[in-house]
Parts: structure tokens; C-alpha cells; sequence
């Protein structure tokens, strides 16, 4: 149960700017990246690099570089690294997401900590969101990074643009999954996540293949995940063949889906924090 301190500061506002409270919690975000950035350089950045090797270069090498059925690309490895990077941003928003927000609220109950102290439930959210943006913007840069030298970026101003884009999709999944997660009330739901979320979604959203091939219905149904939104977006600026109306949209969906998971967020950190 939360104190009563900590529910009278539920109902009312902090006084804390969003950056000030955000900053307030600077020391403890660092003290956990210190402990916990060696067990994400594999999973971050080795892991991708594999997969790019592997799907791109080996496996690459046997499917024919047609750019009408690579939608633009001239080999398979121009085609897959765009998807791979996407994929990759949503994956670790996704686990930066779930068992890290069930520890602060359940296990060592730091949300509850911090809760006791001048920062309200905005603060704590936005917190944990800005260091998830963090973990998202540096894996990405670094994968985008080690990919140069393959010679897959059409301009040099693509992948700058593209990291941004991975940016914004990575956060739209955090926002998202954040809600989710504060709503849960056990982390053995986390594996449906996994299992019918994130790997259908990264199967089926246009990293691997175009989705013209899914056919007719499924192609409708990739539309409509913001995965394939933000594969679509990252591809077509590092190939440089962006369509400017279609490239709106992508970014005007990924905009509503982090705006409405940023509240989503928080409204469900305020009702855990309750119960």
C-alpha cells in the first residue's frame, strides 16, 4: 500500500518542471546505467551486428537485388538493415519497458522510494522514459555507426534522419508498453508480450521481406503497426527514396501513438501507485 503521503502527493502537483523533475533523478539513472551497461553491449550491439552479417551479407547473398521487389533497394542487405535497426529500437524499448517497470513498482519498490520525496508520478515516468530514449539513441547510433562501412546508406544525410525516426519509434513502444506494464499486475504476462507482440510484429512489419508478399489482408493489417510505419520511414531515407506525403504520415503516427503512451503512462503509474 502506498503511504498517505505518498497518495496526497497522487493529488496534487509537484511544482517540478518536467526537465527539473527529470533531472532530480539524474544520479540514480547513471548509478543503474554504471551497473547495468555491460550486460546490454551483446544484446545492444554485438547481437545486431551478427544479424547483419548473417541476413544481410550471408544469406543476402542468395537473394536477387531487384529494386521493384525490393522496394528500392538494389540488394538484400540495403533492404534488410533498415528493418533490422527498427526492429532493434523496438526490442529494447520493450524490455526496458517491462521487467524494469514491475521491479520499481514490486520488487525493490523504488517507485515507491522516489514517490516519498518531492517528485510526483510525471516525474518518475518521464524519468525512466528519458533514460530508455537514451538506451534507444545510443544503440542506434552505434548500429548505425558500424553499418556505414557496408556501403547501405544512399546519402550521408539519411541515416541522421533515420536515427531520429528510431528515436521517435523506439519511444512510441516504451510509452506504450510503460502503460501496459503498470497495469499488470504479475510479469508473467510479459512473455505474451514477447511471444505475440514483439516477434510477429518483427516478422511481419517489413524488416524481413515486403509486405506486399503477406498478401492483401495481412498487407492491411502491417498498415496499421507502427513497426512497419517506422521500418517504412527509416528504409526509405537511408536508400533515399522518400515519398514526402507517405513519410508525414509514418511520422504523424508514431508522434499520436508516443503522445497517447505518454499519458497512457502516466495515468497507470497514478492507479498502481493507488492500489
Amino acid at each position: 500500500m502506498a503511504s498517505q503521503d505518498g497518495l496526497d502527493r497522487l493529488d496534487r502537483a509537484t511544482g517540478l518542471g518536467i526537465l527539473e523533475g527529470a533531472l532530480r533523478q539524474l544520479d540514480y539513472w547513471w548509478t543503474v546505467l554504471k551497473r547495468t551497461w555491460r550486460g546490454g553491449v551483446i544484446s545492444s550491439f554485438i547481437s545486431p551486428l551478427f544479424y547483419v552479417v548473417g541476413m544481410g551479407v550471408l544469406l543476402g547473398g542468395f537473394v536477387p537485388g531487384d529494386p521493384a521487389r525490393l522496394e528500392g533497394a538494389t540488394s538484400y542487405l540495403d533492404f534488410v538493415v533498415p528493418g533490422l535497426v527498427a526492429g532493434h529500437a523496438m526490442q529494447i524499448a520493450v524490455g526496458e519497458t517491462t521487467y524494469p517497470v514491475m521491479g520499481g513498482i514490486k520488487w525493490h519498490k523504488s517507485y515507491h522510494a522516489q514517490l516519498a520525496t518531492p517528485l510526483g508520478v510525471r516525474d518518475i515516468v518521464n524519468a525512466h522514459l528519458g533514460f530508455v530514449a537514451f538506451r534507444i539513441a545510443s544503440a542506434c547510433a552505434v548500429f548505425l555507426l558500424v553499418l556505414a562501412p557496408f556501403g547501405v546508406f544512399a546519402s550521408w544525410w539519411g541515416p541522421i534522419l533515420a536515427w531520429f525516426v528510431l528515436l521517435l519509434l523506439g519511444m512510441a513502444f516504451a510509452t506504450v508498453i510503460f502503460g501496459i506494464s503498470t497495469r499488470m499486475s504479475s510479469e508473467e504476462g510479459f512473455g505474451l508480450i514477447f511471444r505475440l507482440g514483439v516477434v510477429p510484429l518483427m516478422l511481419f512489419s517489413g524488416s524481413f521481406f515486403p509486405i506486399a508478399n503477406l498478401g492483401p489482408v495481412l498487407e492491411v493489417v502491417a498498415w496499421f503497426t507502427p513497426l512497419w510505419h517506422g521500418v517504412d520511414l527509416t528504409r526509405t531515407l537511408c536508400l533515399d527514396t522518400v515519398d514526402l506525403p507517405r513519410a508525414l504520415v509514418h511520422l504523424a503516427v508514431l508522434a499520436i501513438i508516443t503522445a497517447f503512451g505518454w499519458l497512457w503512462a502516466i495515468r497507470g503509474m497514478e492507479g498502481r501507485m493507488r492500489s
